[in-house]
């Protein structure tokens, strides 16, 4: 498979201004998150619809993923990035205009369009690697994940401070989400990368990029694929529940907030190391971890509704993505040539983004139409869980049995 000519010292500088797009204008995505749901619930008179806010913003995500890979492949990344920013800006606005007319219509149209936000972001990590020598790569992607780790502190305890700013509640949490975009956005100003870099590849390629189908048949894209999209979706399916359990039991708004703080935390805590241990021990070995941490979460949860649980489980929950999905991620960038770039990286999106829509949307109706009571739906959510851990590990022991015959 074709390597590039790369530049780690120019990479190391784009990584620097991704962390800090992924600062501020990541910060959204926690704060979205703890609202959504609950502005979801206060505007439709159907519980198993409240998180259905949530849902469109993964769906936007699904749907964008495709077309914005295939911008970038052509436009360059900031392009991508910037459509993102202002998607954002604009989803956030509108979803303040649907809480001020008390239109659930307009916050799904809303939350809809802030999706094409979350799709930019997706690409952070892989414009990370783009230039990036192999052994850098792991690196470059966890360093980005790691940016996670200042908005997931900032992103829930500035919700604290705005989503009562207002006599509609939430309200300031959209209108200080969209200033995050408008502000944000210039940090792109400061990424540079080769020019035509994808074109040239290509030339340089007798072969065009493999078919959709051809790309699934790889038995490395395949497991990696299936790898993140569990990651994503477990972690999806629980945490966009985890606001309605923690108020459903009797603790409040801001306990729901710190709780997402510590698991969005531990999302991106461990990404100071996950490269160095994915180069010294394998991919394979450390998304298997992350899915035993994963599992260990759910167990936790089903352990009792304290608040010490809610707690415990959550970072275990981030400690487990973030294993799983910075190996999977790391699996996909070492899998495919060059000029099949914006080809595999927008298919691994719509999968992923697509069965995290499909997460979220199974979250809602676990939590609020499974069983007599909140406790029976938190438990709903944490046994739906067990079936799709069993297929990612699967997976990846076939993988790591066939490793060397698939060579």
């Amino acid at each position: 498979m074709m390597e590039i000519t790369t530049d780690d010292s120019l990479t190391r500088k784009n990584v620097a201004v991704l962390v800090a797009a992924q600062a501020v204008l990541g910060s959204q995505m926690p704060m979205i998150f703890v609202i959504g749901g609950l502005a979801g619930g206060m505007l439709t008179g159907n519980p198993c619809l409240a998180t259905l806010p949530i849902s469109l913003v993964v769906f936007g995500s699904m749907t964008t993923a495709p077309w914005l890979s295939a911008l970038m492949q052509k436009r360059g990344r900031k392009v991508g990035f910037f459509i993102g920013a202002i998607g954002g800006a604009l989803g956030a606005l509108v979803s303040a205009y649907g809480l001020y007319l008390s239109s659930f219509s307009l916050l799904l149209f809303g939350s809809y369009l802030s999706g094409i936000y979350m799709s930019a972001q997706g690409f952070y990590r892989f414009a990370a690697t783009d230039n990036a020598s192999k052994e850098f790569r792991p690196k470059a992607i966890a360093y980005i994940t790691a940016g996670g780790l200042i908005y997931a502190v900032l992103g829930p305890q500035l919700n604290k401070f705005v989503q009562d700013a207002s006599v509609i509640p939430f309200l300031g949490t959209y209108v200080t989400v969209a200033g995050l975009n408008l502000i944000g956005m210039f940090l792109f100003l400061l990424l540079k990368f080769p020019q035509n870099t994808s074109s040239k590849s290509l030339k340089n390629n007798m072969q065009p990029p493999r078919e959709y189908g051809a790309l699934l048949r790889d038995p490395r894209i395949l497991v990696s694929v299936v790898c993140g999209m569990v990651a994503y979706s477990l972690m999806n399916l629980v945490m966009t529940s985890t606001p309605l359990a923690v108020v459903g039991c009797g603790f409040t708004k801001n306990n729901a907030n710190d709780v997402v703080s510590a698991h969005v935390v531990a999302m991106f805590l461990p990404s100071f190391i996950t490269g160095q241990l994915i180069t010294r021990f394998g991919v394979e070995k450390i998304i298997s971890v992350g899915l035993v941490i994963l599992a260990c979460a759910g167990l936790t949860a089903l352990s009792g509704a304290a608040l010490t649980n809610f707690f415990l489980a959550l970072i275990l929950i981030g400690f487990g993505w973030n294993f799983s999905f910075i190996g999977a991620t790391t699996m996909l960038t070492n899998s495919y040539a060059p000029h099949e770039r914006g080809r595999v990286q927008g298919l691994n999106d719509a999968i992923v983004f697509g069965c995290v829509t499909i997460a979220s949307l199974a979250s809602g109706g676990l939590m609020n139409c499974s069983g007599g009571s909140v406790i029976e739906g938190w438990a709903a959510v944490n046994y739906a869980m067990t079936p799709f851990l069993l297929l990612a590990g699967t997976a990846i022991l076939w993988l790591t049995v066939n490793k060397k015959r698939l060579i």
